[in-house]
């Protein structure tokens, strides 16, 4: 009995040692020249946040840059292996953990990765991430597949009901009014739809929906790149890295980045910074 005692003993201490790492998480800190972004990282991307805290555990992505940056649209970095000068053909990638629960809003830490044509299992960049900036979006603007509009709009055209549609969209094509044009196809969306008996809207929450509308984004990304982390604060810092001039997306001036990892209560964080666990919720 007593040897079963001690067993059951060990057994409660082990799980007394789990409890209390299910109730911490990794707080990523990444310190520029422009000041701190604190940063956690999602447990349904269980590939792409270890790969990251091994790697700012391990010091390397200390003194990689912000190497590309587009304002209101992201900032990009972390080029690891480019630094420590390991052919691009030899860099490691991750698999994609695509979550739909996870999208591009403002704010969002995702993977870089190269493109579906040489890359259709979507795989990340075993090292850059990016942090999106972007704008924000109206419903219909979001909610809309642009590359199946543009796709089903010639085939549309070419009815011939749809002539005066022909006519408007030649003249504002020729006079470059690009944002008139994508004003007409939007309100011609459900009609060309109805029309041609296709799906031409991407599925989001109206908690998306919302999320987008307030503070903005970049949609189009979604479900094709693994978004596995969110800031927490510092978005004015993303802000100011997004505004620095460039050339060829570029800084003109290096903004290099040391990024620490450090165990931290959920609680804690869900205090100091407002963020709300999903086992919250």
């Amino acid at each position: 009995m007593r040897i079963h005692f001690r067993g059951l003993a060990l057994i409660l201490v082990l799980l007394s040692f789990a409890a209390c790492g299910q109730n911490k998480d990794y707080l990523v800190t990444i310190e520029t020249r422009h000041g701190d972004i604190k940063a956690i990282l999602f447990d349904d991307t269980p590939e792409h946040k270890s790969n990251f805290i091994a790697l700012a555990e391990a010091g390397r992505f200390d003194s990689t840059q912000f190497h590309r940056i587009i304002q209101n649209f992201m900032v990009q970095g972390g080029d690891v292996f480019g630094k420590e000068g390991l052919p691009a053909q030899e860099w490691p990638t991750l698999p994609a953990e695509i979550r739909t629960n996870h999208i591009h809003t403002k704010g969002m830490i995702a993977a870089a990765r190269q493109g579906d044509n040489i890359n259709p299992q979507k795989r990340s960049n075993g090292s850059q991430f990016y942090i999106v900036d972007g704008r924000t979006y109206e419903e219909q603007e979001l909610t809309t597949d642009f590359p199946a509009l543009q796709k089903a709009v010639f085939q549309y055209m070419q009815l011939g009901s749809a002539q005066d549609l022909k006519q408007e969209y030649t003249r504002l094509y020729e006079e470059q009014k690009f944002d008139s044009l994508t004003n007409l196809l939007l309100s011609k969306r459900d009609e060309i739809a109805e029309t041609l008996k296709i799906k031409l809207t991407k599925d989001y929450t109206q908690e998306q929906i919302q999320a987008y509308a307030e503070i903005g984004g970049a949609p189009h990304l979604d479900f094709e790149y693994t978004v596995f982390g969110q800031v927490l604060s510092g978005l004015d810092v993303v802000d100011k890295i997004a505004a620095e001039p460039t050339t060829r997306e570029m800084p003109n001036t290096p903004v290099y980045m040391k990024v620490t990892v450090e165990k931290v209560s959920k609680k804690k964080i869900e205090k100091e910074f407002g963020y709300v666990y999903p086992e919250s919720k």
